[in-house]
């Protein structure tokens, strides 16, 4: 912190006022639905004939007035180039976050701004979806729905003694996902009412902990708070590193897989304007994906009125697996909420004294113990 503050002060200065600002912005801390579970009753007891209406926790901060804020830092006054670039990117990237959050549940309005922000799926990603999804299904003792929400808890109570951070687990009914991080709190937040099979655990366990927990305290210990509040599109990364971690596991299975491709034709679908009962009836009928993970997808992505991220799982997975192959260390990804596109930059500020290694380190990556053929086969045929 001190070298910061001595050889880059206008750096300090810009991450210290924009830390104020976007320390609450998280966007799933608004966008995920509080009535999941009434209107999943709903539809399924319409037979899929109507619509379901989520309600949404109203964000607590002016988007104008924040907005405005963000762009009235002086980065003219920083004067290494790649760092000015960096928190340029930053300021754009939170402005369209802001108007995301600003404008969850007003349908269109939404979409496009989650467009901005996280893209869409390529006729590319598409075709790597259906390429995924063409392999027979295997049977699986494993991914029999055994333990519910306590057992889960304690699981992962005890994997987390193989990390040097504290944990907090919440369970909680208002999450999309069977669990996730909560960033700004370090909190793992685990649905209440979920069942889980074993090797789910053990994906849970090695993405949620190994990666996304992980990651979180790495960037605590950074001089620099945007590696917690989270570097531009650091979405992909971040979940590509956090599969990559189920795959070096061993727990990365073509039930998994097919998951993240249901997801990307999921958010391909709001690109042709499908509606909420179309994408289910899409991957329920069409897919003959079972009914309750169809409502979920559909959910993940009609949520807010139309939220894109999903497909960015696989692509983030694609590269990750790619770049660890090239022979490249993943360390410096671990740093906090970082790119893979900003790794550069990140050296660079780390051979400058303002950026530390990453202090904790992902025990997956240590060995490869993923035995599966069929999804070593499926990674690197991936176009």
């Amino acid at each position: 912190m001190n070298v910061l503050k001595n050889t880059h002060p206008q750096v300090y200065a810009v991450d210290k006022s924009l830390h104020k600002l976007l320390k609450d912005i998280e966007l799933l801390a608004y966008l995920n639905p509080n009535n999941i579970e009434q209107e999943k009753k709903r539809f399924f007891a319409s037979k899929y004939t109507i619509e379901p209406v989520f309600t949404y926790t109203k964000p607590k901060f002016d988007a104008y007035k924040l907005q405005r804020k963000l762009f009235s830092h002086r980065l003219s006054l920083i004067s290494d180039e790649a760092i000015r670039a960096l928190y340029e990117e930053i300021i754009y990237y939170y402005s369209g976050m802001v108007q995301c959050i600003h404008t969850i549940g007003d349908g269109e309005k939404f979409y496009y701004n989650s467009f901005k922000v996280f893209g869409t799926p390529t006729d590319k990603d598409v075709d790597n979806a259906r390429f995924i999804l063409h392999f027979k299904d295997v049977t699986d003792p494993d991914a029999i729905k055994i333990h519910n929400a306590a057992a889960a808890q304690a699981y992962f109570e005890s994997f987390s003694e193989h990390y040097n951070f504290p944990i907090t687990i919440l369970q909680s009914t208002r999450i999309a996902s069977d669990a996730m991080v909560k960033n700004s709190e370090k909190t793992l937040l685990l649905k209440k009412n979920g069942h889980f099979s074993n090797n789910q655990l053990k994906i849970l366990a090695h993405h949620e902990i190994g990666v996304h927990l992980l990651t979180s305290y790495n960037a605590a210990e950074q001089p620099l708070k945007i590696f917690s509040n989270g570097f531009p599109r650091n979405v992909e990364t971040q979940e590509g590193l956090a599969v990559f971690s189920e795959y070096m596991a061993g727990a990365l299975t073509l039930k998994r897989l097919k998951t993240l491709a249901y997801r990307v034709l999921a958010v391909d679908s709001l690109r042709k304007g499908y509606r909420f009962m179309e994408t289910f009836k899409l991957l329920h009928f069409d897919y003959q994906l079972n009914k309750d993970d169809a409502f979920t997808i559909s959910m993940r992505v009609h949520r807010g009125g139309g939220f894109t991220k999903d497909y960015l799982y696989l692509t983030g997975l694609q590269k990750i697996f790619n770049h660890y192959n090239e022979g490249n260390s993943l360390d410096t990804l671990l740093t906090g909420k970082v790119t893979l596109q900003h790794k550069a930059v990140i050296e660079s500020m780390m051979t400058q004294g303002i950026v530390v290694p990453s202090l904790h380190k992902n025990m997956a990556y240590k060995t490869n113990s993923n035995t599966n053929t069929t999804v070593d086969f499926i990674l690197k045929n991936l176009r």
